[in-house]
């Protein structure tokens, strides 16, 4: 666990729960699992604020428990569940782009609260719909609860572990924390629900149409509330699927790039086919036989089986290998090679930050280096077409960076320079690691930059807001329009400018935020499936 890694999970717990959960989700980044007693002691913070904020993390899956031998109940935090909720506004986004505003914000409640139940979720995901839509219009209950079920076939929602059933029935002392376990084959099951209603808009007035206070009316529903259906079976946003999804994107995009848009799109049905049936984790998809692909081809999207086959071929041939074929039956059998994708995607992205940060004679030596594996000072200069000078500065500046290391091959046990060969070399490995710390610390920095101008500006954001509530709810009356532009003038030339500025800004580093989170994804992609290999 780097420094900048643990500021990054600092400043993003800040941000998400406050000054307490920071405090105690920090502590435990910092020294690993411990007891309640341990974590309170050493915090400085009352017993019971420490509990309410393990609750908090536990809730979001950002901490998790083990009970040793002796019963005492450790928590330990999950630093890169924590370093997920830079991704929060992604997993929103594709959710939108996949499965309109009702999948937006079923996800957006599930990212929000952690964890919930199916019919909650509905309840509140149909009223923030109705809330938005014209007068007279509501969501119904089962077009949100269709799209989950959908969200739930994709396997982008999960159901989270239950209480084993074994400890409930146990007649002696209950157990100093519960196990929780989840049977495989029930992670996606969906409850069967008969959720039969409307959302509901909340009222602006204080009293309801009968005229009663709101402090009198739970008085009448508290005793007549109904059982809820799918009491104790909770769910929440798979975002090693979403991983998944982003990868298979990022291999698409990549193939469109290198060759055409008819490749990119066999190549996404192909990965299509196999979402399901590959895990995660996996280095290749299933093995999917061309008959297979051309069946599963968008609808409307005219090639003919021979063209298709020639296609494949292609893409087995092409040197990138992300297609390989793995046998010869139904027409031939192809898999996609995702752990050679990632390496791919991975070096491209070192060559764009060679370019970019020490120019484009740089990335020539890096290129270079890449392809050949192995070479003398003297065998950079001759294959570049660079002179001597050039490419010592040139080589030196990148090996003080960590993008090429440099390995001693001696003649004789004495190491002496005379007799000894110095080879440039690139781990890639090595270099992902260096750049993706470099990425959290960007990415802290932006943070940063962005709560400071937020800040700067914290008095005119407040009257900005106080404006624009005045102005609502003189719309909301019906008030005429010289009143509406005489509340608007209150915010005066020079504070609209400083505010455009400031929300120009914002936007700049909130984009910078996602972007740089991209290349993070790209970098731990490749890590993680590298690390699995060896």
């Amino acid at each position: 666990m780097t420094q900048a890694e643990i500021k990054l999970c600092s400043l993003l717990l800040q941000e998400h729960f406050g000054e307490i959960v920071e405090k105690i989700g920090v502590h435990l980044i910092r020294t690993g699992s411990q007891p309640l007693r341990v974590i309170a002691h050493d915090t400085g913070t009352s017993l019971d604020q420490v509990k309410k904020a393990l609750c908090v993390l536990i809730q979001h899956n950002l901490v998790t428990y083990q009970v040793h031998k002796r019963g005492v109940v450790e928590y330990e935090a999950q630093c890169s569940r924590v370093l997920r909720m830079l991704r929060y506004p992604r997993y929103i986004y594709t959710t939108k782009t996949l499965y309109s505003d009702t999948g937006e914000l079923i996800v957006e409640e599930l990212l929000l609260n952690g964890k919930l139940t199916m019919s909650a979720v509905i309840k509140k995901v149909a009223d923030r719909l109705t809330e938005t839509m014209e007068d007279g219009k509501t969501m119904d209950y089962a077009e949100v609860s269709s799209t989950f079920v959908r969200l739930a076939d994709t396997h982008f929602v999960q159901r989270c572990p239950l209480v084993a059933t074994t400890e409930s029935s146990d007649p002696g002392l209950p157990p100093p924390a519960p196990t929780l376990v989840i049977n495989e084959k029930d992670m996606y099951l969906v409850p069967k629900l008969s959720l039969i209603g409307k959302g509901k808009r909340r009222r602006s007035s204080d009293e309801d149409a009968a005229g009663e206070p709101k402090a009198k009316r739970p008085k009448h529903t508290a005793d007549n509330k109904e059982p809820i259906p799918d009491d104790g079976i909770y769910w929440q946003a798979n975002l090693d699927r979403f991983h998944q999804h982003f990868r298979d994107q990022a291999i698409v995009s990549a193939v469109a790039n290198r060759m055409d848009q008819t490749s990119s799109e066999i190549v996404r049905t192909m990965l299509r086919m196999s979402e399901i049936t590959t895990s995660s984790s996996a280095p290749f998809t299933q093995p999917l036989s061309s008959n297979e692909i051309f069946r599963s081809l968008p609808v409307g999207y005219n090639i003919s089986k021979q063209v298709l086959d020639q296609y494949l071929t292609l893409l087995a041939d092409d040197p990138l290998e992300f297609v390989g074929k793995s046998g010869d039956s139904g027409g031939g059998m192809y898999v996609i090679n995702l752990h050679k994708a990632l390496a791919c995607l991975a070096t491209a992205t070192l060559e764009s930050v060679v370019q970019e940060r020490f120019g484009s004679r740089c990335a020539r030596i890096f290129r270079l280096v890449l392809q050949k594996k192995h070479l003398e000072q003297k065998q950079v200069e001759d294959f570049a077409m660079i002179p001597a000078k050039e490419a010592k500065d040139m080589l030196y500046k990148m090996l003080s960076e960590n993008f090429i290391s440099l390995q001693e091959i001696p003649k004789t046990p004495d190491h002496a320079p005379s007799r000894t060969f110095y080879l440039y070399t690139v781990n890639i490995l090595s270099a992902a690691r260096m750049l993706l710390h470099r990425c959290y610390k960007s990415i802290a920095n932006l943070i940063e930059r962005r709560q400071f101008e937020t800040k700067e500006s914290k008095r005119l954001l407040e009257k900005s807001q106080r404006v624009e509530a005045i102005i609502a709810s003189m719309q909301a009356t019906g008030a005429e329009e010289a009143q509406l532009q005489e509340i608007e003038e209150m915010i005066t030339a020079p504070e609209r400018q400083q505010l455009e500025t400031l929300k120009r800004n914002v936007n700049k580093l909130d984009a910078s935020e996602i972007q740089v989170d991209e290349t993070i994804f790209l970098l731990e992609s490749y890590i993680e499936s590298t690390m699995k290999r060896q």
